[in-house]
């Protein structure tokens, strides 16, 4: 799968993510158990009113994402970690750069990056929370069909 503007989540030859790896489920946003089916109904988190889409079951192995009542509440520490991680890193380049900012210049800074950048870190919250849960099984596209 080339990278290109439909194809804002990283392909799976990019780094040497190879099948079976969380990485690779992580930015393919693909089930953690056969890493196949695809999580969210959408695959480009940047249509934002398809954003919080997300299949109920993997199409592949069957694999139920909602784990248990309000399971991706969870996901929502992820994403805050996420986003302190990406305010941090806009704060560290914007003042090795030193433009000769103001106080203000850094909050501007800081709040477009995250605005920017928050349909990524929920998706990815809700890859990394469920991954953390499910693990894969090279067997579960396999046991479906049986």
């Amino acid at each position: 799968m080339p990278f290109g503007t439909r194809h804002l989540i990283i392909s799976s030859d990019f780094c040497g993510m190879k099948k079976g790896s969380i990485l690779n489920s992580i930015f393919r946003q693909r089930c953690p158990r056969c890493q196949e089916g695809k999580m969210f109904e959408e695959q480009n988190p940047y249509k934002l009113m398809s954003i919080f889409k997300m299949h109920d079951s993997c199409s592949e192995c069957g694999q139920i994402y909602q784990l248990e009542p309000s399971f991706f509440y969870g996901a929502m520490y992820v994403n805050y970690a996420l986003t302190v991680a990406w305010t941090v890193a806009t704060f560290v380049a914007m003042y090795v750069i030193d433009l000769g900012w103001e106080t203000m210049d850094y909050v501007i800074g800081m709040i477009g990056v995250l605005l920017l950048t928050a349909p990524l870190t929920f998706r990815l919250g809700r890859m990394i929370w469920i991954n953390i849960f499910v693990k894969y099984d090279s067997s579960a596209k396999v046991s479906k069909q049986s």
